[in-house]
């Protein structure tokens, strides 16, 4: 049976641990998939729990010389040991050093000063500041794994190997030095996920024996009773049973306005109870609370990468042996071993690597603070590219609220006979129009039977047996299945009401057709200009797909100017995106994220809305939309653009950057302590190019 196990690494800090525990998790018997989180030092393996045992991937980790813990808690940045920094200062004293004296040399002053650096002492530096890297080096080549720092440490030695004892310790400190950029730079992008720790709350009020106790957040159980007071932070997702309050969701919705909550409606965790106090029975703690999914995602956003990033590590696999081969002509054509040192030290692949894991968080850590969870660079690079967006109508377009506006009633039927049938078979139903109906009965007050045998007919409609007889609520085509003919003054009137733009349900019991419910919806209010600022990227084709008759989806298709095709049952919707796909479309679908959970996965990425305490939505989609506003949709595209455009930037610049300092160091132009200093480079730029995404409106 697979399983997945989730581990935490303290050491889990750059690309080139990454590829280490790939590949040594690679090789075992049983592990079916393996991936990384850097910016969450986490490793996610699926492994078959009946081949290999947890124990066994924890003691693979454990051999690289890395930590392994279960443990999710906040992240912290890795201390440093004593010999480590010891080390790390003393390479630093002597690179000093010698650089003054190189510099000089170049500028005709203080000739002598590098002579006067015993070479002893230069090695001791050398070991010294490079044996945290060189023993990883030596882990990752018996792992099979070729990293990055392997380069730097062939230019060491062959820095050494042509008597430039100085110059190999001037190396090892810009190598400490880039490595420590590197780390600056994952520990920059882990801000948005500790940004989102720091909202969940530690403790929480419970009430026990007559009693308010204060606890650990965690230790809160389902069905407990939680106190919250003014400025507090809501510990738990539950339901408000008693209190009124104003509550700030901008942690789960990105709402800034605070949203009035009173006994029955849902409260969610990380939120701010900010006027007012609330008594609230636990539903879900920890990470099963939707702010715990909201973690979890941006988390794991990283693993799921974009094909960009897969071509990057590609790229990467490759470029090493690639630049030794460049290093070993350079030295067969030439002779000089200092060039082909050089050629070595001045490749940067570590930049390569994070150009594109960098960005993802940025941009993934953005969205999330504007209740928008982007599920990884896979979906961000398909925002990009999107083209053509599908949309759903009822609960989507609309505010998924219809009321009855007219009721239709045949022979001796009265207009509250053919609702309570309705009702009574529509109550066991989930669809936006049965609730309409319900609401329509309970407001006059009618008496609602029982109903055995519900059954339901996807995208036609529902029935079910009341006092012996069979109720059929739904469409045509329902009753088309059921054999119960419809006359033509029926076939009129259900038409005028359907070009008004009004959904209508058909009631029948038996054979015999008893009338029609019409109903309708309102537009939500923000949609129009949403679709002007889609139209205004670029995406032209916006099509809706509804399950109405033509006349219905036509009235509000023509109100927003989309294409649309009516009638369409949910099979039909993952048809008609597949023949979107096939013309070359990068296709969105939009919709609520469960009825429409099988479209969802068929687009190249799909949206959900209004997913807040929804599981099954969240999980559903790609893109989650915490709160129903369609604002947010073209704002996730303008999200997706402007982090795969980062990509795009980082990674031209650092294959350039590396070309351009490969031939200069082949032909002689750079020596190898400039070379060690410009490889560290790219690491900066890629660091200051992703940082403006978290801050981006």
């Amino acid at each position: 049976m697979r399983e997945t196990l989730e581990l935490t690494v303290a050491e889990l800090d750059c690309a080139d641990e990454a590829q280490q525990i790939e590949a040594a998790l690679g090789r075992l018997d049983g592990v079916a998939e393996v991936r990384t989180v850097v910016s969450a030092r986490r490793a996610l393996i699926a492994y078959e729990s009946d081949r290999i045992a947890p124990h066994v991937i924890r003691g693979a980790i454990a051999a690289l010389g890395m930590t392994v813990t279960d443990s999710r808690a906040p992240l912290a940045p890795r201390p440093r040991s004593l010999p480590d920094l010891l080390g790390w200062g003393f390479a630093a004293i002597v690179a000093a050093v010698a650089l003054v004296g190189i510099v000089g040399e170049r500028l005709g002053v203080v000739d002598a000063v590098v002579d006067r650096i015993p070479p002893w002492l230069a090695l001791a530096a050398v070991l010294a500041g490079g044996h945290p890297i060189f023993r990883n080096v030596v882990r990752a080549l018996r792992n099979r794994s070729v990293t990055s720092h392997a380069l730097m440490t062939l230019g060491i030695v062959g820095a050494v190997a042509i008597g430039q004892y100085a110059a190999a310790a001037v190396i090892v400190f810009f190598m400490r030095l880039a490595d420590f950029i590197e780390g600056y730079t994952t520990e920059r992008a882990r801000e948005a996920i500790k940004a989102l720790l720091e909202l969940a709350p530690e403790t929480a009020r419970v009430e026990r024996a007559g009693r308010e106790e204060e606890i650990p957040a965690e230790q809160v159980g389902r069905g407990e009773v939680v106190l919250v007071k003014p400025g507090d932070r809501i510990p738990v997702d539950g339901a408000v049973i008693d209190g009124r309050a104003a509550v700030n969701q901008a942690s789960i919705t990105g709402e800034s306005v605070p949203v009035e909550k009173q006994p029955g409606d849902q409260v969610f965790a990380a939120t701010i109870c900010e006027r007012g106090a609330l008594r609230i029975r636990t539903e879900r703690v920890g990470l099963d609370t939707t702010f715990g999914q909201i973690v979890r995602l941006v988390e794991e956003a990283e693993a799921a990468k974009a094909p960009v990033q897969r071509f990057a590590d590609r790229f990467t696999a490759y470029y090493i042996p690639v630049v030794l081969v460049v290093a070993a002509v350079t030295f067969a054509l030439t002779g000089n071993a200092t060039a082909a040192v050089a050629t070595v030290l001045v490749a940067c692949s570590c930049a390569i690597a994070m150009a594109t894991p960098i960005t993802v968080l940025a941009a993934v850590g953005n969205g999330a603070r504007r209740g928008i969870i982007v599920k990884g660079g896979r979906y961000l690079e398909a925002l990009a590219k999107v083209d053509t967006i599908v949309i759903d109508k009822t609960g989507t377009l609309t505010l998924g609220r219809p009321e009855v506006t007219d009721v239709v009633a045949l022979g001796d039927a009265s207009d509250d006979d053919v609702l309570a049938l309705a009702a009574a078979v529509e109550r066991h139903s989930e669809h936006p129009l049965a609730a309409g109906i319900v609401r329509a009965v309970e407001r006059r007050g009618l008496r609602v039977l029982d109903v055995k045998d519900f059954e339901a007919f996807p995208g036609e409609g529902i029935a079910g047996l009341i006092e012996g007889e069979r109720v059929w609520v739904g469409t045509e085509r329902l009753m088309a299945r059921a054999g119960i003919g419809l006359d033509a003054s029926l076939r009129e009137r259900v038409a005028r009401l359907a070009g008004e733009g009004k959904s209508v349900a058909l009631v029948a019991r038996g054979r015999r057709p008893l009338g029609a419910i019409a109903l309708g919806d309102t537009l939500r209010p923000e949609v129009g200009p949403a679709l002007d600022a889609l139209r205004a990227l670029g995406v032209r084709h916006l099509l809706l797909l509804s399950g109405d008759r033509p006349e219905a989806a036509r009235a509000v298709a023509d109100r927003l100017g989309l294409e649309f095709e009516a009638g369409v049952l949910p099979e039909g919707k993952i048809r008609a995106i597949e023949r979107l796909q096939r013309q070359g479309r990068v296709v969105a679908m939009i919709g609520d994220g469960v009825n429409d959970a099988p479209a969802l996965a068929q687009a190249d990425v799909g949206i959900a809305m209004g997913v807040a305490g929804t599981d099954a939505a969240i999980e559903a989609a790609h893109v989650a939309l915490m709160q129903d506003d369609w604002r947010a949709v073209p704002e996730a595209v303008r999200i997706g653009r402007r982090a795969f455009r980062t990509i795009k930037q980082n990674l031209w610049f650092t294959a350039a950057y590396n070309v351009v300092g490969i031939l200069l160091a082949a032909t002689g132009w750079l020596p190898p302590v400039l070379a060690a200093a410009a490889q560290s480079l790219p690491d900066v730029a890629v660091m200051l190019n992703s940082a403006r995404l978290r801050g981006a409106r």
